[in-house]
């Protein structure tokens, strides 16, 4: 957008009403059917939507929509509204797309040809006036009748048009906008969130950021405007508000007694996930250093909240954990929690050290998931131990009847998992199957003669 959206005169911003719960099954099994031939598969994905939810123990059909939450509604969603992205790429696009640059402004080839004129009779206070005269007005033809671009974007159900042309014909965008979603996709547009802003002197708003187009004349590079017609994505100031919300309280920056009772480095790792995926998300944001209000607020919050815990002044925490990281912009200081472990790389929790500054091609990764714990028993990891010949294992738990037997390098192991688990040598008749049914009678004699014994 920062790079192909240069001149956009109107912004159309489009929000669709319910697209998750109003998508229609029909239109949908339809538009799969257009690529899949697996009945089957679209058998299954057809049960899948019909299959209902249950809200307060009370069974509802779902007649319409996909499935809340589930992971696949996104993908059906993208399918759903792939129809619609065709009709802006290949009907409206071309269009309303027309011309191969602006016609030049006659005011600014006039005023052109006077200051060479003034060049030439070497009169230099004269061309300097008519320079900056010439920086006042723009040089292509803003109501060029030949020229005309629009621009798409979509995430989701939410999408955002560019237009460079007059408001009328950005209204009859608008109109064809709704009239295909509801004739062709049983959908409709939000009234309310879809709207035609000014790209100059208004913002459009679209996944968090607020678009506008800049507009100024006395910023220069090598002579020439540099930022006139531009993209420029900024924070909205609600969100600053909206973000250090939580780390206030009574006017001013609080701890939290809810993070106390915790472990220093789940504190600090909390405060810092939290405010890094903040900031991160704005890197591309021309005015991120806006979040410096939210890293002051997060920072006083984090070291009250340890200072708290550790019954100590915030001056004494901040020297406790404060340090220093490597960036691509210098050093900078953060607040760090470490546990030591052995025979491990210690665990680092880090809070700040981002500099907030705009990043032209900062990339938004989600952090990486940790990983669940293996639930592995002491027998398990013993076994891997073992490096002897041939063995059988045989393990029996107490809470199934099952019997299971391994074959793992020549030592049999009995005995419950969790528990200490004995070695035994085996024969060559004792991997017999005769051998293991001896074995299993033996055993069921046991368990009878001790249910007979009086308690």
């Amino acid at each position: 957008m920062q790079e192909t959206w240069t001149g956009t005169v109107w912004f159309i911003e489009g929000d669709i009403s319910d697209c998750f719960g109003s998508t229609d099954h029909e239109i949908l099994m339809r538009i799969l059917g257009e690529k899949i031939r697996d009945n089957r598969f679209l058998r299954l994905i057809r049960n899948m939507l019909n299959a209902g939810y249950m809200e307060d123990w009370q069974y509802h059909e779902s007649l319409s929509g996909t499935p809340q939450g589930g992971v696949v509604s996104p993908v059906l969603s993208n399918i759903y509204l792939h129809k619609f992205d065709e009709f802006v790429e290949r009907e409206l696009i071309p269009q309303h797309t027309r011309g191969n640059s602006r016609k030049v402004n006659r005011e600014y080839s006039r005023l052109a040809r006077r200051r060479q004129d003034a060049r030439r009779r070497e009169d230099r206070a004269g061309a300097r006036e008519l320079a900056r005269q010439m920086r006042t007005i723009p040089y292509g033809d803003p109501t060029d009748p030949g020229y005309r671009r629009l621009r798409y974007l979509r995430y989701a159900d939410d999408h955002i048009l560019g237009f460079i042309g007059p408001k009328a014909e950005a209204e009859q965008i608008k109109a064809k906008l709704a009239t295909f979603l509801r004739e062709t996709l049983a959908l409709e547009l939000n009234q309310s969130k879809t709207l035609i802003t000014h790209a100059r002197t208004r913002a459009a708003r679209f996944l968090g950021y607020e678009i506008t187009v800049q507009d100024c004349d006395t910023k220069l590079t090598n002579g020439c405007r540099s930022a006139n017609g531009g993209i420029a994505l900024r924070v909205p100031l609600d969100v600053i508000r909206a973000t250090c919300a939580p780390y206030r309280r009574r006017g001013k920056p609080w701890h939290r007694p809810q993070l106390q009772n915790l472990p220093d480095y789940d504190i600090v790792r909390t405060y810092g996930a939290e405010y890094g995926g903040i900031v991160n998300y704005y890197r591309l944001a021309q005015d991120v250093w806006r979040f410096g209000a939210l890293r002051w607020n997060a920072e006083t919050s984090l070291l009250k909240t340890l200072a708290a815990k550790h019954d100590s002044s915030v001056s004494k925490t901040a020297a406790r954990y404060k340090a220093k990281v490597v960036t691509g912009h210098g050093l900078r200081t953060c607040f760090e929690a470490r546990i030591q472990r052995a025979g491990k790389p210690e665990l680092v929790a880090r809070f700040g050290g981002i500099p907030l500054t705009r990043d032209r091609r900062a990339v938004i990764r989600d952090p990486a998931a940790d990983s669940p714990p293996r639930r592995r028993n002491g027998g398990v990891r013993r076994l891997a131990e073992l490096h002897v010949g041939h063995t059988c294992i045989s393990t029996a738990t107490s809470t199934t009847t099952a019997k299971a037997a391994i074959t793992l390098r020549g030592v049999v192991v009995r005995g419950v998992p969790g528990k200490h688990l004995a070695q035994v040598p085996l024969t060559e008749d004792q991997h017999s199957p005769a051998a293991h049914r001896r074995g299993g009678a033996a055993r069921a004699r046991r368990r009878g003669t001790r249910r007979a014994q009086p308690r």
